[in-house]
């Protein structure tokens, strides 16, 4: 045992040292082809060459060596992607300190989380690794592929995309430091004035660094700035290099970090949930800010006793790009049926209500010139249906990322459950499972038990 653990370490090290993801070839052929960007092509073909794709039409022929698959009677439509999600991570919150901008969840992620498959198994090739909510600035985020079958987690991120920020109002970080912990904050205004604080912060930190950067050369005795992670971080969300994506139900809290965002020059925010969205609509729209929403799911806890189906429609109606999440290991397999609620409860078209799951969350996470559409010179990501994807009926059959199938309904052995030991007895309740909704506070239970311990 001893001597294949250090076999698995050093496998694990050598993979660290070269992440390079696999990319595939193929043709999908004769498929209903759901662009989301460019209508609806019927009987139509995409080409994908070594993990892009190249040509969309009709009557393509595949090159040598390359695999048809044939798609004929099935819809054919973009990766799924998930702007709010907690699988392929574990320590989701760095409960700590009201502000805790240095740690990043992209630092560990796991790459045999069986929840990414099940996600695969729903035609999600994508999500946002959140921070959790426990701080009013936490850790930083990561935007992930779902690469399933690599074993490593260097694979797993997504090369280029921006780098993304967890804030959170309300409840969540009132509860756990002022509550818990005694310290700011204690009230929602408390939030404020520890973001505002680390803003101002940071923004010293950065001139601090520019009048030395500035005076170095001619004056060789000067003396850098001490170095700090948390200030770096939050320089650059400042900047505009680091996006944030803040956590928030109420409509007051949300106007006012969009008031706290305005004075520190902040253009480009995402608030995450926003359930109470529909009633600030045209101010998020005015400001130019996102919404990544619940399609019907409220009355959780109290600040969030207030909602509404229509969120999302209201919102997309207003001109804010909406995406609808899932901050859930379960509910990220079923995004597409999250959709089709939008079209009873608001009426969105086909393309709207697909571009909720597609389109829209790729510009919230800065990736829209990747995914998020099948365009060509776009990363190849798609998911087959049987169905049309926004019928209750269909059933995803095929899903692609980088052109290499990671789902496949047909063919995939039947039983994927890595995690699950077959002789070992197992509780048919578990405390908190992946097919818990809203993960944003897992693991801080345990860590507020433990501190009142301490505290008795």
């Amino acid at each position: 045992m001893k001597q294949f653990t250090i076999i698995s370490c050093c496998l694990l090290i050598a993979l660290g040292l070269h992440a390079q993801a696999s990319k595939g070839s193929m043709l999908i052929k004769n498929g209903t082809v759901l662009t989301v960007t460019k209508g609806t092509l019927e009987g139509s073909d995409v080409l994908i060459e070594n993990g892009k794709i190249t040509r969309i039409g009709k009557g393509l022929t595949a090159p040598a060596g390359v695999k048809t698959v044939d798609a004929t009677g099935k819809y054919v439509m973009p990766g799924i992607i998930d702007a709010h999600s907690h699988i392929a991570i574990d320590a989701v919150n760095e409960a700590t300190n009201p502000v805790t901008a240095e740690v990043a969840v992209g630092d560990a992620i796991d790459p045999m989380d069986i929840s990414v498959y099940r996600a695969l198994a729903g035609g999600c090739t994508s999500s946002h690794a959140m921070h959790g909510s426990a701080n009013a600035i936490g850790g930083q985020c990561q935007t992930i592929k779902h690469r399933y079958g690599s074993l490593n987690p260097n694979e797993y991120p997504m090369e280029g995309a921006p780098r993304t920020i967890k804030f959170a109002l309300g409840e969540n970080p009132t509860r756990v430091h002022g509550i818990g912990r005694g310290i700011v904050p204690r009230t929602r205004m408390g939030v404020e004035f520890v973001i505002r604080k680390s803003f101002s912060e940071a923004k010293a930190y950065n001139e601090a660094w520019k009048k030395y950067n500035a005076e170095k050369a001619s004056k060789p005795t000067a003396l850098p700035p001490k170095y700090d992670r948390r200030l770096e971080t939050l320089a650059a969300v400042l900047s505009g290099e680091i996006l944030i994506h803040c956590h928030s139900y109420r409509a007051d809290e949300i106007l006012m970090l969009m008031n706290v965002c305005k004075d520190f020059g902040i253009k480009k925010i995402t608030f995450q949930h926003v359930n109470e969205g529909f009633k600030v609509a045209p101010e998020l729209a005015a400001f130019g800010a996102s919404a990544s929403v619940f399609a019907d799911w409220w009355a959780y806890k109290f600040e969030v006793y207030y909602s509404t189906a229509y969120n999302a429609s209201i919102l997309t109606k207003n001109g804010v790009v909406t995406s609808i999440n899932s901050d859930s290991g379960d509910y990220i397999r079923h995004l597409y049926h999250e959709a089709a609620k939008t079209q009873y409860y608001g009426g969105l078209t086909d393309e709207e209500a697909l571009a909720l799951i597609t389109i829209n969350p790729a510009k919230q996470l800065g990736v829209e010139n990747r995914v998020g559409s099948l365009e060509v010179g776009k990363d190849a990501d798609v998911a087959i249906f049987d169905g049309h994807p926004l019928s209750v009926y269909a059933v995803p059959v095929i899903t692609i990322v980088d052109g290499v199938v990671r789902f496949d309904r047909a063919n995939d052995p039947d039983d994927m459950r890595l995690d699950i030991d077959p002789i070992r007895a197992t509780t048919t309740f578990q405390m908190g499972s992946d097919h818990d909704h809203d993960r944003c506070m897992h693991g801080v239970a345990e860590a507020m038990e433990q501190l009142f311990q301490l505290k008795n």
